[in-house]
């Protein structure tokens, strides 16, 4: 039977504000609007290669939650799973701008948000299972009590049906009662994954591992059938099934935001993967393309059609 997508994920997605000009945000006069969301990043990223991707979330029926709805539509992304509630607000995050690349003063506004009270009872697995891939990451199960067990219940869906599961565990400690917590819980979902996405900083910290062939060892030991450990300007290691290696970065003349990129890496993975890629290419795809993410402002605004992807040999 084909498979009606390639690719689904479960995730929040949030209204992002991005402030005009670089200082504290209290002192900026006015903010752009733009779409943000470790999952929702990928998802649009995949749909402009062409890629038919579904997006399982809950929106408010506020402003924001119209809004995001109607940009991930227009993206191409099936919403048909994503639910609609007056009970609960759609979450938001106000960044500040930075010139250099640097860390800018950020604000997340998402507790008690609508995506937070997702749960079993979300999951249509008929939907889930029309897709040939899986795509998770660490931002989701760490949204609440309820939206861990669905994502390890997805996850493990669609491995016992033979399909394949990325993971990138893309922490964010404060969302977590404690690191230890995180941890454990982040571990415990690579370890349902086929291909895991650490990058270099947060695999040392969930693995005590200091190298990327370290990290890389302890996901493979625990199940993984391909690891890319992310290194940010100097590309990635891979571990997998047909051997290891090292593919290098894309030099970049000015970063704007990093914000995204790791996204942008899985993009380029992902995509090149399932159509049938080898691993060097995939990640050589996969560093193009979070090269390219760093270089704008906004989460996804410098995600890749397929023209260009194709128009710069990826």
């Amino acid at each position: 039977m084909t498979n009606a997508m390639d690719v689904v994920t479960f995730g929040e997605a949030m209204m992002l504000l991005v402030a005009d000009r670089p200082g504290a945000l209290e002192d900026a006069a006015s903010f752009h609007k733009y779409t943000a969301g470790a999952e929702t990043n990928v998802a649009i990223g995949l749909a402009r290669l062409g890629l038919k991707v579904g997006w399982a979330s809950r929106l408010g029926t506020d402003m924001m939650g119209r809004y995001l709805l109607r940009e991930m539509s227009a993206e191409g992304i099936d919403c048909s799973h994503v639910a609609l509630t007056d009970a609960q607000a759609t979450g938001f995050m106000i960044k500040g701008r930075v010139l250099d690349g640097g860390d800018p003063p950020v604000e997340y506004h998402r507790k008690g948000s609508a995506a937070s009270h997702m749960g079993l009872d979300d999951l249509d697995t008929d939907w889930l299972l029309s897709a040939r891939h899986l795509h998770a990451t660490g931002v989701f199960p760490a949204l609440s009590a309820t939206t861990l067990p669905l994502a390890r219940l997805s996850m493990d869906v669609m491995r016992a049906a033979g399909r394949s599961v990325s993971f990138d565990p893309n922490l964010r400690p404060t969302l977590w009662a404690t690191p230890e917590t995180m941890v454990a819980a982040i571990n415990d979902l690579a370890a349902r994954a086929d291909w895991v996405l650490p990058g270099l900083e947060e695999g040392r910290l969930l693995t005590g591992e200091n190298t990327a062939e370290g990290i890389a060892r302890f996901y493979r030991e625990r199940g993984a059938r391909l690891v890319l450990v992310k290194l940010g300007s100097q590309g990635a290691y891979f571990d997998g099934e047909h051997g290891s290696g090292r593919v290098p970065g894309f030099p970049v003349d000015k970063v704007v935001d990093t914000v995204g990129a790791g996204d942008g890496f899985a993009v380029g993975v992902i995509s090149a993967l399932l159509a049938g890629c080898d691993v060097p290419a995939a990640v050589r795809r996969g560093a193009w393309i979070g090269a390219r993410a760093v270089q704008v402002l906004g989460d996804s605004e410098g995600l890749p059609t397929r023209a260009e992807l194709e128009a710069a040999g990826m």
